[in-house]
């Protein structure tokens, strides 16, 4: 089961299957880390040949972690597949692989016959340029330099605002891109007399109207916070392909920021999410609860109206294969940062909207425990336009479902599978494309046919690229029902489980050392799905326990409402009763117990070597959130630091002393003095979330103390530590931070 040659060098005392010889650790970590990962799927139009038979080509990307390079390479692969009315004959790869250089976003046209790129060129002086493409079958049609056309700042290709959407005459594409800004100079600006290109002059004439503003050059532009830093005010743009003139729309109400925005029925307008900025741009990655809601504005008049309820969060609208209704999901404005939310519907032509999915607040027997999904796939209608396909969280697995909108029916496609997670790619005239994985199996890439409705459980799944298990790892979810004294008064009767990752081939019998693992958020969770670390972890030696306590998603509601006011005691406390009874249960050896986690895992894996100093061996920690009071000034996102503190939060509230005594009260450094076990930190310098002055305050205070503490500090990386070099580097150091301190 090992990878890699030369010696393994092991400890007794750690069990003795433990590998601890950093080149044999980064040698494993390589190989593991090749597994690439799916990023999205199209599926082209149907062609029927003149004997009948008819096949499509299926287009993927994926991204895969290049070591030597430092970075994520993405990849693309096209698929044939033949088919009868429903029933695949044939599907596998046609040709290999290719890298993707440059292209920030794609989008085939309606009919399938073109393709629009968005691309990222740095020219020979070493400028970067965006350039909008429109390729055909045999080549590219144009290249448009947006940088130079200076109509807009940079196009947005995030998943949160970003989008290429053609019109569905294919005239038109529209995009989202930074607002243009004024162009300002110094109060004491010398005049240049350079001779003008012609160029130049063209654009001078342009903007002739635009004078510099002065003494502006420094004024601050409030972004919409962590890996939205260069992101302020976004506008919607609109290319004419023909002429190729680019407008940037007028009537969206200044307060609004667009984005995932879309053609309406017959190109008349466009609907967009528009994001509430005033008083504040509070942090928008992770945070499904901002104020938002689904807008039209109307080409011909530039009249724009709000379509969705004026106090809540709307997100991932998408519009039916008939073009007649437009499903999108909605939850609380405020409150946790994620929570459970419903599928609403808006009837294009009735002008009605009506809830086809409600929020659950304690899962019935039938074991639907409500959609806590952060999008919706592009393409996500059945053929049909009465069937929505969307994946969520269930407990502890991530489930593909089917909802019947005439019913309200809600059936899993996928809930007696052997694979952990299911998300769904694309589905185009029911033909579903789907990734699927489990802790110790990489993503596969399968195909099947949605059944009528009714009949959805009998899918048939054809595997396009067929991934095989790890040998030498086992899991399995776990449930754990807290003691009666840790039950919450409000919230009782409730359960939460964990994901346990164990070596299966040890030859002494020993138990493995185990490492605890909380999530962060605190409203998030672990799927049974592939992960890097835990499963090199375990490829090493090592048992991980997952721990989803009181407060993760995929629960129900009360769950999560459980939690917010109990940080630092509840969530805490769920995972010290999971660690003692996994160890008594499955390792009788209770002495070689590690912890790890990051954000708010990170925040609990300090309170918990603070508050049981004898139990952990070491504890590793990635941008752990170690004082609320001292974070509220410092993080994109006061509002957690109140609500998950038990307060209410409004833009305009000043700190008090009882407001921060309650923040302190909750966080890890109120138990520093206690703490025994080294600790290994991890920061990033461009955390906007939790700020690296959160880590070091708890490094300096276990340092003051003689307490073995590591930092390490990762200059260009943000709040998830997610680039290639920091990524490996901080498992590398946490894995022999374990050894060290075994």
């Amino acid at each position: 089961g090992r990878v890699g040659s030369g010696r393994a060098v092991t400890m007794r005392t750690m069990g003795s299957e433990v590998v601890t010889d950093s080149k044999e650790i980064a040698e494993i970590y390589k190989e593991l880390s090749k597994f690439p990962s799916l990023l999205k799927a199209t599926i082209g139009p149907e062609v029927i040949s003149q004997y009948g038979g008819k096949h499509c080509n299926i287009y993927t990307e994926w991204s895969q972690r290049d070591l030597e390079r430092a970075e994520r390479v993405k990849f693309c692969r096209q698929y044939i597949m033949f088919y009868d009315d429903d029933s695949i004959v044939y599907a596998g790869p046609s040709g290999n692989c290719t890298e993707l250089q440059g292209e920030l976003l794609s989008k085939e046209s309606p009919s399938g016959f073109l393709k629009a790129v968005l691309r990222e060129h740095t020219n020979k002086k070493g400028e970067e340029k965006q350039f909008l493409e429109i390729w055909n079958k045999n080549s590219k049609e144009k290249s448009i330099n947006l940088t130079a056309l200076d109509k807009h700042g940079k196009v947005y290709e995030d998943d949160q605002f970003g989008c290429l959407v053609w019109s569905h005459s294919e005239t038109h594409i529209l995009y989202i891109a930074e607002k243009k800004r004024p162009k300002t100079e110094s109060f004491f600006q010398t005049k240049s007399q350079i001779t003008m290109t012609e160029e130049d002059e063209d654009s001078i004439k342009s903007d002739k109207q635009e004078k510099p503003v002065k003494g502006d050059d420094f004024v601050y532009w409030e972004d919409w916070g962590e890996t939205f830093t260069q992101k302020t005010t976004p506008v919607l743009c609109v290319l004419d392909i023909e002429s190729n003139n680019i407008s940037v729309l007028e009537g969206i109400p200044d307060h609004i920021s667009p984005g995932q925005a879309f053609w309406a029925p017959n190109d008349t307008g466009i609907l967009f999410v528009g994001w509430d900025h005033e008083p504040q741009r509070l942090g928008l990655v992770y945070c499904t609860n901002r104020k938002s809601g689904l807008y039209y504005v109307d080409l011909t008049g530039g009249n724009c109206v709000q379509l969705s309820s004026q106090a809540n969060a709307v997100w991932s609208p998408r519009l039916s294969p008939d073009k007649c209704r437009i499903v999108y999901f909605e939850g609380d404005a405020g409150g946790p940062h994620h929570q459970c939310c419903k599928l609403c519907m808006y009837d294009w032509y009735t002008k009605v909207t009506s809830t086809v999915v409600d929020i659950v607040n304690r899962p019935d027997e039938d074991g639907f425990t409500g959609i806590y999904s952060s999008a919706l796939a592009q393409n996500c209608w059945a053929m049909d336009s009465q069937r929505i396909l969307i994946d969520t969280p269930q407990r502890s697995r991530k489930d593909l479902l089917v909802i019947n909108i005439p019913t309200r029916n809600v059936t899993s496609l996928t809930s007696d599978s052997d694979a952990g997670s299911w998300s769904l790619l694309a589905i185009y005239q029911d033909l579903m494309v789907i990734t699927c994985s489990s802790p110790n199996c990489p993503p596969s890439l399968k195909v099947g046919f949605l059944p009528a409705a009714g009949k959805e459980q009998k899918v048939t799944w054809v595997a396009l690229d067929e991934t095989e298990p790890l040998p030498g790892i086992d899991w399995k979810i776990l449930t754990f029902t807290p003691p009666l004294e840790q039950e919450n008064p409000k919230f009782s009767a409730m359960n939460f489980e964990g994901i346990l990752l164990n070596p299966s081939e040890r030859k002494d019998g020993a138990p493995p050392p185990v490492v605890v693992w909380p999530h962060g958020g605190p409203h998030s969770v672990f799927t049974a799905e592939w992960m890097l670390y835990p499963v090199t972890l375990c490829k090493l030696g090592f048992a991980v326990l997952l721990i989803n306590y009181r407060g993760s998603i995929g629960f129900g509601q009360d769950s999560i409402f459980s939690l917010p006011g109990n940080i630092g005691s509840q969530d805490m406390k769920d995972v010290q009763f999971a660690a003692e009874f996994v160890l008594k249960k499955w390792f009788a050896d209770t002495s070689k117990v590690f912890i790890m986690g990051g954000s708010h895992g990170g925040f609990l894996a300090s309170h918990l070597v603070g508050q049981y100093p004898e139990f952990y061996r070491a504890c590793a920690t990635r941008n752990p959130v170690i004082n609320i009071a001292s974070m509220l000034g410092t993080t994109d996102v006061p509002d957690w630091c109140a609500v998950e503190a038990g307060f209410e939060y409004t833009a305009d509230q000043l700190p008090t002393p009882p407001l921060l005594d309650a923040m302190l009260s909750k966080s890890p450094i109120a138990y520093a003095s206690q703490v025994k076990s080294p600790v290994l930190i991890m920061l990033g310098e461009k955390d906007k979330r939790v700020h690296p002055t959160q880590g070091l305050e708890f490094y300096r205070a276990l340092k003051a103390r003689k307490i073995p503490v590591r930092l390490l500090w990762y200059p260009d990386n943000n709040h998830s530590l997610s680039k290639v070099d920091a990524e490996a580097d901080g498992f590398m150091n946490i894995i022999l931070w374990f050894v060290k301190h075994h």
